[in-house]
This record gives C-alpha cells, structure tokens and sequence, in this order.
C-alpha cells in the first residue's frame, strides 16, 4: 500500500517571502534611483515572485527531500510496520526527527525487554528441566535396582519402594502447581468467594502443621489473643494455601526452637492485613527482589533436602493478585523474615 505522503509548506513559505522581499527592495531601489519603471508596481511585483519561487522551491526541494524521507520511512516500515504506515509521511525535520527518536527509544525499550524475558526463559525452561529431572532419575534408578536383583530383597524392595513413591510424588506436586500457576495467569481457575473468619483458619493450619513445626522445635503462636472473629472476604480454601506456604516456608529456614508468629491487623476501613513472622536466617536484599518467580532459591546447595516444588512462593503471590490484593515480603539476614498481604474485610 502506498503511504500517505503530508507536505509541509514552512521552509519553502520561509525562503520564498525572503527571497519576495530582497527582490522587491532591490527593484525599489532600482526604481528610486533610476525613475524609469512605470510598470513597477512594489506589492503586486512582491505577491508575484513570492508566488513563483514557493512553487518552484515547494517542488523542487519536495521532489528531494521525499525520495531521502521516503527512503528512512520504507526502512522504518520494515521494522514496524504498525506504528509508521498508519500515519503520513511528512518531509518536516523536526517531525520526522521526533518521531525516529521515539522508534529508537521504544525498540531499546523493547529490546531490552526481551533480553530480560528471554534470559528468565531460558533460567526458568533450565529449572524446570532440572526439578523434573531429579525425582525422574531417583525413581529411575530405584526401580532399575530392584529389576536388578534387589526386590528378591524384602526390606530392600520396601525401602527403595518408598523412596521411589516419594519422588513420584514430588513430580505430582510439580506439575500440580505448575498447572495452578499457568490457570492463576490466565485467570483460568475460578475464585470461590466467600465470608470467613481468618482467625480461625489460621488455627486450623496451626493444627495441621503443628508436626512439623514440633520437629524442628518451632512454636506456632498469634501476636495475641483475639477474642472477636475478623470476617473477611475472598476464597477460603486458596487463603489457606496461602497461608500454609508461607508458615510451611517459615518452618523450612526458621531458627531450631525458634517462633513463627501469626498478626492480624486492620490496615484501613475495609482492609486487614496478615502478617507472617519468623525469627529464621533470613533473607539477603538481593534475592527479595527474585522471591517470587517460579523455582527461585535463595539457598541453592540444601534447598532440595526439605522437599515440595519450589513454586509454594510464587504460587502465594498468584493467588493474592488474583484476589487483587497485595502481598510484602521484609527481611533480615539473621533476624528473620515478615511476609504479609492484605485482604478485603467484612462488617
């Protein structure tokens, strides 16, 4: 398709009324000098060459400038096609310069954008490949032992049984919240609002991590007693989750003997904010930043030896956003870490 082509009559207006006007004043100098031009007449002579060098210089610097003009915006066009054929090509300087500054600026933007995306790409395609690979080959190699002679073994065949059972089932929870990840983003899996009272959920994921926090001698308390139900608004069952990712982290990197403690606290009228605390090892700045993508560890040699799918955090995050609401994180190198969201609260 052709593109539109815009004039702009500035410079040849300019340099034709210049040119009008050193012509008149040449001629009424030659008038007053002289006295011999009856045919002179100053402004018709100055509407009259102003007339015939606008057309001469509008074509002639037209037929120039476009062929250069229309040169840079083929080239353009090429690149982004959208943005350049929509509009019409115009031989004005500053226009075009304005607008070749701004494609710059947008692709730099652009590029740089995809540099970063492609470099989480290939960090996140190498994770994925790397966690579902580890329970793959232990379940492999256990298996293939016992094809080897070891099931005429009774304890054996128990024994790697079970540890070939444990990482069928860390492939279960990868792909599980690899598939509630995917359906979050895409606003595929539906919320189930409803009311509920927060403080008696959290007791109940008090209760239902209770061992394991009792292993590493970590006690589960509130801030205080609550004595009134806070209600608020939102999916009790993805709330939950919420919650029992977040004290499940605490128990992973808390301190032995340490606390992990639950505060509920009214943020605004119609907003509570839970906040998750822990006295752990804490979390250094540059990680905080990176907590919340899928597979990040911030403890890359032991982070394995607890278990679950390295996507509890990211998981978290998807969920509150997608009650759009928001969540903090706030920590400290040995003295521990806070992590809150905000939900809706009822009357």
């Amino acid at each position: 398709m052709r593109a539109k082509f815009k004039k702009s009559y500035r410079f040849a207006g300019r340099t034709s009324f210049y040119i009008a006007i050193y012509t008149a004043l040449v001629m009424s100098g030659c008038f007053y000098f002289y006295d011999n031009f009856e045919w002179y007449h100053p402004p018709l002579f100055f509407y009259s060459v102003f007339i015939f060098s606008f057309i001469t210089i509008q074509l002639n610097v037209e037929r120039f400038i476009y062929k250069r003009v229309k040169k840079i915006y083929d080239d353009l066009t090429l690149l982004e096609s959208a943005n350049f054929t929509k509009g019409s090509i115009t031989t004005d300087m500053k226009t075009l310069t304005q607008e070749i500054d701004k494609f710059a600026r947008d692709k730099k933007i652009e590029i740089q954008t995809l540099k970063v995306r492609e470099a989480y790409r290939r960090e996140f395609l190498g994770n994925v490949s790397h966690e579902l690979k580890t329970p793959l080959f232990t379940v492999q190699g256990y298996i293939l032992t016992l094809l080897d002679g070891a099931m005429d073994d009774k304890k054996l065949r128990e024994k790697y049984l079970e540890r070939a059972s444990k990482g069928i089932d860390r492939l279960g929870y990868i792909i599980k919240d690899l598939d509630m990840i995917t359906k979050l983003e895409v606003g595929d899996l539906s919320l189930n609002i409803e009311t509920f009272n927060i403080v008696e959920l959290v007791e109940n994921v008090f209760d239902m991590l209770e061992m394991k926090a009792q292993k590493k001698d970590i006690t589960l308390v509130f801030d205080r007693t609550y004595l009134t139900p806070i209600m608020v608004l939102a999916d009790r069952e993805r709330i939950q989750q919420v919650l029992a990712n977040l004290i499940v982290n605490s128990i992973k990197y808390g301190s032995e003997k340490g606390t992990t403690e639950v505060s509920l606290e009214n943020l605004i009228k119609n907003k509570v904010i839970v906040r998750v605390t822990d006295n752990g090892e804490g979390i250094s700045n540059n990680h905080i930043p990176r907590l919340f993508e899928r597979f990040y560890r911030v403890d890359k040699s032991g982070s394995r030896k607890e278990g679950g799918s390295g996507l509890g955090l990211s998981i978290v995050k998807h969920i509150i956003e997608a009650h759009q609401e928001k969540i903090y994180v706030e920590s400290e190198c040995g003295v521990g870490s806070e992590f809150s969201f905000t939900l809706e609260k009822t009357k």
